[in-house]
């Protein structure tokens, strides 16, 4: 029989039962879209972040407590409180550290903030003047903090565009005092709209001296976090090294395994980004997949019901000349047709719902999302889809093909 014949036939038997083929093709075509949405939301997940951490610049350098995370217990050890202000004086001094351009402290707490009688409860960071370099923001209106305030501990805050919108509306916020857990600060700059950077919504964000956190917000002596930007792209090895070394030997540290800081460039942070996506990509597939067993069970189940409501039609089929062959295609054909319709209902779902995702996450959860749908989404659908077909479809046809003709025709 050819093939064109055998596909025909497998769709006449298809629209016969029209109810049932659409049933039993639903648990594919949720699988199929599940495994089109998750892929989808984890690259675009992993591009809005790789942006973000592309957006710190390619010299920098983030320093931060504890030693670098192997596994979950040690994301504990990310509050210790190894960084000082003796390490950014350590950093700072040429013999130690050679191609430093900036070295940008930084501590940050979520706080209360009040001005009159409107309150927001946001993140406050506390660093230097260089911050907004760091960080590629400006300035809207007002003015920076200066290495001045930081010396004196002043009691100053940059503010961010939506706090300035929810405490102020209209009304300029330039040299107006706002509270900071209870702690009066004079607004001398407000930020223009960034978004996020480095997964914090800086137009959330208050900025004060870091002295000034430590010594009136928080009550610390130490540092949550040192930014350093290399002089140039090219010498960024080598000044992580150098800042490695100097770390340990202000903290007293001869076996690097006993390290209680750890350095991250931008290298190292997308090659974790994509490691943490991909891992977490694959862990929701496999979730996903599970539709798809059940619904190649569903497959099987069904096709073997067909073909013992059609045992007359197999065995007429084969009393006119129809071979095993024959039988064995036309079955077969008729699972691979369900699961690769439902594979390309799965497919479009599946675009579809990561387009709304999308959408949802741009416009009403502030997020810089970017809608990805990558191709190899859509050839592993049509080929996990078809797959299924063959492999759960296989044994309804060959016991299809395998019924004896006298036997079949006589079959009540």
């Amino acid at each position: 029989m050819r093939l064109d014949h055998t596909i025909s036939t497998a769709f006449v038997g298809l629209k016969t039962n029209k109810m049932r083929s659409a049933l039993t093709i639903l648990g594919i075509v949720i699988g199929i879209m599940s495994i089109i949405l998750v892929m989808s939301v984890g690259r675009g997940a992993e591009e809005m972040i790789l942006s973000q951490v592309r957006g710190m610049g390619t010299r920098s350098i983030v320093i931060e407590p504890g030693r670098d995370p192997q596994g979950p217990s040690d994301f504990l050890e990310l509050y210790t409180d190894s960084l000082t202000l003796d390490d950014v004086k350590a950093i700072q001094k040429p013999t130690n550290v050679q191609g430093v351009d900036q070295v940008v402290p930084m501590v940050l707490q979520v706080m209360n903030i009040s001005y009159a009688e409107e309150s927001v409860r946001k993140s406050v960071f506390g660093s230097n003047d260089e911050l907004l370099d760091v960080y590629s923001l400006s300035l809207r209106a007002g003015s920076n903090i200066t290495p001045e305030d930081v010396r004196q501990n002043a009691t100053v805050a940059i503010i961010g565009s939506n706090i300035k919108q929810k405490l102020y509306g209209a009304q300029n916020p330039i040299g107006t005092k706002i509270k900071i857990k209870g702690k009066v600060f004079q607004v001398v700059g407000e930020l223009a709209p960034k978004g996020n950077v480095m997964m914090t919504n800086m137009d959330d964000a208050v900025i004060v001296p870091y002295t000034t956190a430590q010594k009136y917000l928080m009550g610390i002596n130490h540092l949550h976090a040192l930014f350093v930007n290399a002089q140039t792209e090219d010498i960024v090895e080598r000044v992580s090294r150098d800042l490695t070394l100097t770390l340990r030997e202000t903290h007293g540290i001869s076996d690097p395994s006993k390290d209680d800081f750890h350095l991250t460039t931008q290298a190292d942070a997308v090659e974790r980004v994509g490691m943490i996506t991909d891992v977490l990509t694959i862990l929701l597939v496999s979730i996903a997949a599970i539709s798809l067993l059940v619904g190649g069970i569903g497959i099987m189940n069904i096709m073997l019901v067909s073909v013992t409501e059609r045992t007359k039609e197999v065995g007429l089929r084969k009393a006119v000349g129809a071979t095993h062959h024959d039988i064995l295609m036309q079955f077969l054909a008729e699972a691979i047709i369900l699961t690769g319709l439902g594979g390309v209902i799965g497919i479009a779902s599946g675009f579809g719902f990561a387009y709304l995702t999308s959408l949802i996450l741009t416009n009403f959860a502030d997020l810089n999302w970017v809608f990805v749908f990558p191709l190899s989404a859509t050839i592993l659908g049509l080929v996990v889809s078809s797959s299924i077909g063959l492999v759960f479809g296989l044994y309804p046809a060959r016991k299809a093909a395998k019924m004896n003709p006298i036997d079949a025709l006589r079959y009540e």
